[in-house]
């Protein structure tokens, strides 16, 4: 079975030069941004939860579930981050999670890493942050407000990135923008509500066991190491799964099927741990465990280790 773990990761050869190129620039300034933003916000009960969710975003982003008409979607996972942390310190868990899933990976191609980190490090986080805390200042902090509030986050989060991605193959001449931009929002309408549930479970759970984690501030959050083990042996658990994921295309490949631009893809210029199968081993759901438990325990490191160094850095100051 052949994994396809991210509806929006798209590969080289999708995009221009020119366009990938500008999107890199973007992106790298808002990642920048977000990472002296991050070092100044912070607080220090923050800095495992980043690890964390870093952690379990991956794994969730490798279990696939089926969509209506053939294609499958999963997890973004922006707009939990951006409700736990807040936008900022969200912008940089998601850039570590990207950028894992193309360099260790090789989902998502690295010309256009620029272009996935601006559909879901930045829109997906900016659009989720929107969204969420308009609607929670209209429930008035309404304890069930949380949960519409999560799910509308989770859905738009994903919709606006589609069209985001739509109009990138537009611009680079892949498909016009009259095909491409409603058919990336057409099923990832439906993906979005996937999206949407998996959030509002998420943040059900939290609020039943560790309320202060949703608090209205996200800087209140507060916990043991024992809380922060516990949730990263719950990302650990999440890869153990993953061989359950559904086969089926995502939601941007599923588009370049239909509108006939997938042949476009270019392969990657090196393999590390290609379509999430560690290699060398026989035995494909084991070598997808193997793969999905160290992607998860390097990205909980990664985005462990850049919260650590803002926190110290801003403490120096």
């Amino acid at each position: 079975m052949l994994l396809r773990p991210a509806p929006m990761h798209i590969p080289d050869g999708f995009l221009s030069t020119v366009v990938s190129v500008a999107f890199w620039v973007i992106s790298m300034a808002a990642v920048a941004y977000a990472l002296r933003r991050t070092g100044k916000d912070l607080g220090e009960r923050q800095v495992p939860l980043m690890g964390v969710l870093a952690a379990a975003i991956f794994a969730g982003q490798m279990l696939n579930f089926s969509v209506t008409g053939g294609t499958s979607g999963h997890l973004l996972g922006a707009a939990l981050a951006t409700i736990l942390v807040g936008p900022w310190p969200a912008v940089v868990v998601m850039t570590t999670v990207v950028s894992v899933q193309a360099l260790v990976f090789q989902d998502g191609g690295l010309l256009a890493l620029g272009a996935n980190l601006f559909n879901m490090a930045v829109i997906g986080v900016a659009v989720s942050y929107f969204v969420y805390t308009s609607l929670r200042r209209l429930t008035r902090g309404a304890s069930w407000g949380l949960f519409v509030s999560g799910f509308a986050g989770a859905w738009s989060s994903i919709f606006i990135a589609s069209l985001a991605a739509g109009l990138q193959l537009a611009l680079s001449g892949t498909s016009p923008a009259n095909l491409a931009v409603p058919a990336m929002g057409g099923i990832h309408a439906l993906i979005g509500v996937g999206e949407g549930l998996i959030t509002v479970g998420a943040l059900a759970f939290l609020h039943a066991t560790r309320r202060e984690l949703v608090a209205a501030e996200p800087a209140a959050a507060r916990g043991g190491s024992g809380v922060w083990a516990f949730g990263l042996g719950i990302a650990l658990l999440l890869s153990v799964f993953s061989p359950l994921a559904s086969a089926n295309p995502d939601g941007l490949e599923w588009v370049a099927e239909q509108e006939g631009f997938l042949e476009a893809a270019r392969s990657p210029l090196f393999d590390i741990i290609p379509d999430y199968i560690f290699p060398g081993i026989s035995n494909q759901a084991l070598a997808t465990i193997l793969a999905g438990i160290l992607g998860t325990l390097i990205v909980f490191g990664v985005a462990l280790g850049v919260a650590y160094l803002r926190r110290k850095g801003k403490a120096a100051a």
